[in-house]
């Protein structure tokens, strides 16, 4: 059974989502702003990550506390946009690994085209965060799952900022086991498949090639 998607609706999410909605803000901003969102969606979908009890001698006493359990975890994001997401979330997990997936959409089908995939060689092994800043058709994001998949990786999470309805329910649709987080649901598709109202182009506006 399918599982609903997580939309943060955190304060400073919604306060960074509009800010990077806005034509206005430039690409040294943008690129921030992605950064930091990615962080917070890193934040909720490490949620789960199992902690062990440890003693630790404080200057005070010796406490009982808890660390992580040890869990690998990998960042894939889809080039070219996913990379903005990436710095973000190393600032939270300095010890995942972190794979590459590449692919353009074709214009006239919309469709995704693989280019370039080099994933750890533990990705069996590790919790795999697949990163891209817009889920529009779903077409990049689900090829992104199955290639993963077919290198024996068995816990994914898809990690979005923006997300149209049609990509939620196609991801859903071919892997209903891929938990998805995303900063914010859209209203829908147009007919060139951008994401309405969308923030435009996210590789464009963060690396400054409009």
């Amino acid at each position: 059974m399918s599982k609903a998607p997580m939309i943060l609706d955190h304060p400073l999410v919604q306060h960074k989502v509009s800010l990077l909605r806005d034509k206005s803000t430039g690409t040294k901003e943008f690129k921030e702003l992605v950064g930091e969102i990615a962080m917070l969606l890193c934040y909720e979908a490490t949620r789960d990550l199992p902690t062990k009890e440890v003693e630790i001698e404080t200057p005070i006493a010796v406490a009982k506390s808890h660390v992580l359990a040890g869990r690998k975890l990998a960042l894939v994001p889809i080039l070219r946009a996913g990379l903005g997401m990436v710095d973000g979330m190393l600032s939270l997990l300095p010890a995942a690994k972190v794979g590459h997936i590449g692919m353009y959409r074709n214009e006239e089908t919309l469709e995704p085209v693989e280019y370039y995939c080099k994933l750890p060689s533990d990705i069996a092994e590790r919790d795999v965060l697949l990163l891209d800043p817009m889920l529009a058709t779903g077409g990049s994001a689900c090829d992104a799952i199955t290639q993963i998949k077919k290198r024996g990786a068995r816990s994914i999470k898809f990690l979005a900022i923006i997300a149209a309805p049609e990509g939620l329910a196609k991801v859903h649709e071919q892997h209903p086991d891929v938990d998805i987080y995303v900063a914010a649901l859209d209203e829908k598709l147009n007919e060139n498949g951008y994401i309405v109202p969308g923030l435009g182009d996210a590789g464009d506006r963060i690396f400054g090639t409009k």
